[in-house]
């Protein structure tokens, strides 16, 4: 009869502490990640060949009929809205679809101008 104490197994490693690391990757990335608001409509830019891009922040969308988007504001409401936000930063940019008539967006840089925004940026893309 054998009386020796069996082998013992080796412990196995708990998985826990590195569930707990994922888990708090996952939280800090949501939690520092920004979130971009969708397009309202969309919005097909004029071709252009130029160097660089659009940098403004503020975003005034304009769709091929005129009309305008902004934070959740549309037309006159949205130029309003965009004047009352941009008072320091004058710099915006404009989503103008390519098929908006050249004297409706005459009309939106003269509208824009009276508001105090003395800047656009307009998006184009490439040909």
């Amino acid at each position: 009869m054998d009386l020796s104490e069996p082998p013992r197994r080796p412990a196995r490693e708990s998985i826990v502490p590195m569930i707990n690391v994922v888990f708090l990757l996952l939280i800090f990335f949501l939690m520092t990640s920004r979130l971009a608001d969708p397009e309202p409509f969309d919005v097909t830019p004029p071709e252009a060949d130029l160097e660089t891009e659009a940098q403004a922040e503020p975003v005034l969308f304009v769709d091929a009929t005129g009309r305008m988007h902004f934070d959740g504001h549309e037309g006159p409401d949205a130029l309003a809205h965009l004047a009352s936000l941009s008072a320091d930063a004058p710099i915006i940019q404009l989503r103008a679809d390519a098929k908006l008539e050249a004297k409706a967006l005459a009309v939106i840089l003269r509208n824009l101008a009276e508001a105090g925004l003395s800047r656009a940026e307009m998006v184009v893309g490439a040909p």
